[in-house]
């Protein structure tokens, strides 16, 4: 008895330890440390520093797009626009590079981010106020939305593509993609700075309290003072901005915008999400998790291109295939708490 009375306090330690870990956070990092293991079994180069850089550097648009995501669906919303959103405001912004208007490499290059940011934020205000004040679904919304920007992109590329034209321009950009900070690749600086903003504001602010309020339950939130309609396109406007900034990292890859560009980068971006723990229902969101659902979608991508295990044709059904096992996941983790 004297035994078992002094080992039932240390039981009850470690059960609650384990009953208070959110698992669903834990989740995404343990994943993606098994894919690493898993890559490293499969092919030994898949370890190398030089790898493992550019499947971070290559997951910079999804990574970002992603956390805008995760307010727009913790708020209780979805955006189905994101991938046509891309394509729209790269084909605006080259366009805009094109033109001329403004002499000197680097005032072009500043003013063209500044209408990058600007466009995606329009884009996302028009998803938040037609979904807010219209009273419709942001699933029909922004599937509509979807076309919409998609179509506008074919027009203004005339059903071919949009590129760059001043070699010198394209030149004095290709840092923003290729360049690195301290040895860090520019895209990777990015993700890191652009999550690190987002956690501040989602986990440090009213208004982001006030998105998960409002994810949680709409009508509690609305009688508790909390502006619903505005938080909710305040989401969407965030959305449109992480766009942009994926976007403005995004042409100097290819310096060029076509009607393909952003396609299924919904999908991708919303798998994430899941993948990184927020709940897509809302109420839940997590950044850091968002950044490890993207990573491990690239790993994924990466794993399959090294290896003969799968076809790399099928990356979108795997993608598709992660995110319904992602729910099953995610649901089974919520039952147990």
């Amino acid at each position: 008895m004297t035994e078992q009375a002094k080992t039932t306090p240390q039981n009850t330690t470690e059960r609650r330890f384990w009953q208070d870990m959110d698992l669903r956070a834990v989740a995404p990092f343990v994943a993606l440390a098994a894919l690493l293991v898993f890559g490293t079994l499969v092919n030994s180069n898949f370890i190398g520093v030089d790898n493992l850089l550019n499947i971070a550097t290559r997951s910079a648009f999804i990574a970002i797009i992603a956390i805008g995501a995760t307010f727009v669906i913790s708020s209780g919303g979805l955006d189905l626009s994101v991938g046509s959103m891309s394509a729209f405001v790269a084909a605006v912004t080259i366009m805009f590079m094109n033109s001329g208007i403004i002499t000197g490499i680097l005032p072009m290059l500043l003013v063209a981010a500044c209408i990058a940011i600007v466009v995606g934020a329009l884009c996302g205000l028009a998803n938040g106020v037609t979904t807010t004040l219209g009273r419709i679904e942001p699933f029909i919304v922004t599937l509509g939305t979807m076309g919409i920007f998609r179509a506008l992109t074919i027009y203004l590329a005339e059903g071919g593509s949009i590129a760059m034209k001043s070699q010198e321009l394209r030149a004095a950009y290709r840092p923003v993609y290729f360049g690195n900070i301290l040895g860090v690749p520019v895209p990777i600086v990015a993700i890191i700075v652009v999550a690190l903003i987002a956690s501040f504001i989602l986990y440090r602010t009213a208004f982001g309290r006030h998105i998960i309020a409002v994810g949680s339950n709409q009508d509690v939130a609305r009688y508790s003072g909390i502006p619903v309609n505005r938080v909710r396109t305040m989401a969407f406007v965030i959305q449109g901005i992480c766009v942009a900034i994926a976007i403005l990292i995004y042409i100097p890859r290819l310096g060029a915008a076509t009607p393909t560009t952003g396609l299924m980068w919904e999908l991708q971006a919303i798998t994430a999400v899941v993948i990184g723990g927020t709940a897509l229902r809302g109420g839940v969101g997590r950044i850091w998790g968002t950044v490890c659902g993207a990573l491990i979608l690239e790993v994924v991508g990466n794993i399959m291109v090294l290896s003969d295990l799968v076809s790399e044709y099928l990356i979108g059904a795997v993608q598709g295939a992660i995110i319904i096992i992602a729910m099953l996941v995610q649901r089974s983790l919520s039952r147990r708490q």
